[in-house]
């Protein structure tokens, strides 16, 4: 298979690896607005690279990754559809609700398809979970918890283009509180606060969350997300049935210590969502190449990522007004 990747950042550099050292990409080809990025890096990897994005999308490309800055995620997503080309695209596909809404309306019917970069789709952990929900392993389902927590805030400069923690952090919660559960988001409570640098603040943002979700059964979830967990990256979730609790996040690298002896849980803590989910990315990257082979239907669409998007809107209304807010509203 033929590969383009648009995007030679941190995540865009990773995954190029990931698809250099795939059986089925025969060819990488690499683009960046900077081109001595994609030059270095193409040279590091043995893949070509080429500053014409239009030539490389009318180059006969089995698919392409879409890595670069949010803003230019949805031009890129309709030329590619445009040029027939399979796209899989990092979260979000647009800025912002109404956007991502004219974006799939644009695209609807291309029989392009699309997948969306939530990898905790393609984490063994939370698949664990899915797959007991669905089975029924635990009973019927009264609590769900989850949690995302960098263990450093982001640069301030980057805060006002990040639409804020639910949009750009808890919203992998919310997608996976779908998918895992098989249910939907029907209203949302959700509450912040600032403890620690005043940028966040001054971008109309918090640094800590908290969202608690009704689904459509009457199950309660609870979703916290914060800037400042000092002792790492932490990614979990809990479900609880009636017959059973099953947990993902709790290994021998999760930042955490008990009161039982104050030791941490491993030696060697997540330093962030790459090391978290490295296995999880590179299966959806192997996933990506199938769809592109048209063997799979998209394990992400678009309609997902709306949905998580419209539930992370919810929330960020409902921090703002102080009540709950029904989804979708």
């Amino acid at each position: 298979m033929r590969i383009g990747l648009i995007g030679t950042g941190r995540i865009g550099a990773f995954h190029a690896a990931t698809l250099a050292a795939l059986p089925a990409v025969d060819r990488l080809v690499l683009h960046d607005a900077v081109e001595q990025q994609a030059r270095e890096l193409a040279g590091k990897l043995g893949a070509d690279w080429t500053g014409d994005l239009g030539a490389l999308l009318g180059s006969g490309l089995d698919g392409v990754v879409i890595a670069a800055p949010t803003a230019v995620h949805d031009t890129l997503i309709r030329a590619a559809v445009a040029a027939g080309v399979p796209v899989f695209c990092e979260k979000p596909v647009a800025a912002g609700l109404e956007a991502t809404h004219a974006l799939l309306a644009g695209i609807a019917g291309s029989g392009v398809p699309l997948q969306v970069g939530f990898q905790r789709r393609f984490d063994a952990g939370y698949t664990a979970l899915r797959d007991a929900a669905a089975v029924g392993e635990l009973g019927w389902l009264h609590t769900v918890r989850a949690c995302t927590a960098d263990p450093a805030p982001p640069p301030a400069g980057y805060l006002p283009l990040s639409g804020g923690i639910f949009r750009d952090c808890a919203v992998h919660d919310f997608d996976s509180v779908r998918w895992v559960t098989g249910r939907e988001v029907v209203e949302v409570s959700a509450t912040g606060a600032n403890r620690g640098d005043g940028s966040f603040a001054a971008a109309g943002d918090v640094d800590t969350a908290v969202a608690v979700l009704t689904l459509d059964d009457g199950t309660l979830v609870s979703c916290t997300a914060t800037r400042y967990n000092g002792a790492g990256y932490d990614a979990r979730m809990e479900l609880a049935g009636s017959r059973a609790t099953l947990a993902t996040g709790y290994g021998d690298r999760a930042p955490l210590r008990t009161t039982a002896d104050g030791t941490p849980s491993g030696t060697a803590p997540y330093d962030g969502f790459l090391s978290r989910f490295h296995d999880a990315y590179v299966a959806e990257m192997a996933a990506f190449t199938e769809v592109a082979a048209g063997l799979r239907p998209s394990p992400c669409t678009g309609v997902d990522a709306l949905a998580a998007l419209v539930i992370a809107e919810a929330a960020d209304r409902s921090r703002r007004t102080g009540r709950p807010v029904r989804v979708g509203e």
